[in-house]
């Protein structure tokens, strides 16, 4: 990999993060484009330059995660289920799922259909939490349990904790900010994780592309968190739908027929 494409890879993983479109799906998608071979370092600098993008909303959350301590048993509690089963499908979802273009494409295209009619769903239900304060460990639960799918590359994590969110009765403003705020253990452990099975085992040019992914994950991150929360407070997640849908139909026929 070279630097150029690291640059890339970070721009693209920054603003895909915390958007419904999955940054893993588009890493691997990207990656497709630039002809980036998917070796085991690849796949580990597109599960380790998500904690850049993590740090941004540390930065941007910082005083809520500092004075509103009751929120951490929660997001542990979301935690847990993608914890658990992580650690348990970590070998397939690397060596089977990761760089794997097709179960990305697909994965985008059922996901955009799926938002349209969640979308449909969720316009006639009536939401009763309106601030992080009110989720309960039991949502949590149920909301960790709905992000563990986002292992599929394709699904993405902030859609399917969002959703799940939402199907719990939690508004949407409330839903994006606990997606955000969970992303930090979910992708902090997800790193953790790597760099211990793989036994930080990086040459000196790596762990460089590693700091310039972390870099560009992070900038790039702090304009698009703000710039989606913005975008939510008046409109629905079905442009992203029809993004994910038409991205998965292009790439399907272009890439892979």
């Amino acid at each position: 990999m070279s630097i150029f494409q690291a640059i890339i890879l970070s721009i693209v993983e920054g603003l895909t993060e915390f958007l419904p479109v999955s940054s893993t799906g588009h890493m691997i998608l990207v990656g497709k484009l630039l002809a980036i071979p998917q070796t085991e370092f690849v796949k580990s600098f597109e599960i380790i330059i998500q904690l850049g993008a993590i740090t941004a909303v540390v930065v941007l959350y910082f005083n809520t995660l500092i004075h509103r301590i009751s929120l951490w048993p929660k997001l542990l509690a979301a935690f847990i289920p993608t914890a658990i089963l992580g650690l348990i499908f970590y070998n397939i979802v690397k060596q089977l799922l990761l760089g794997n273009v097709l179960v990305t494409v697909y994965a985008l295209g059922i996901g955009g259909l799926l938002f349209i009619l969640l979308e449909k769903i969720m316009g006639k239900k009536t939401f009763k939490k309106k601030t992080i304060d009110e989720i309960s460990y039991k949502q949590s639960l149920i909301i960790g349990l709905v992000q563990s799918v986002s292992m599929i590359p394709g699904v993405s994590r902030s859609a399917a904790s969002i959703f799940g969110a939402m199907a719990v009765g939690i508004n949407r403003q409330t839903a994006v900010e606990f997606s955000f705020l969970l992303a930090i253990p979910t992708m902090a452990a997800a790193t953790v994780l790597d760099l211990l099975k793989s036994g930080f085992s990086f040459s000196v040019g790596d762990y460089q592309l590693l700091a310039i992914g972390f870099a560009g994950a992070f900038i790039t991150a702090i304009f698009a968190v703000k710039a989606f929360l913005k975008f939510i407070q008046s409109n629905t997640f079905i442009p992203f739908a029809w993004y994910r849908i038409a991205l998965a139909v292009l790439f399907f026929f272009f890439f892979i027929k």
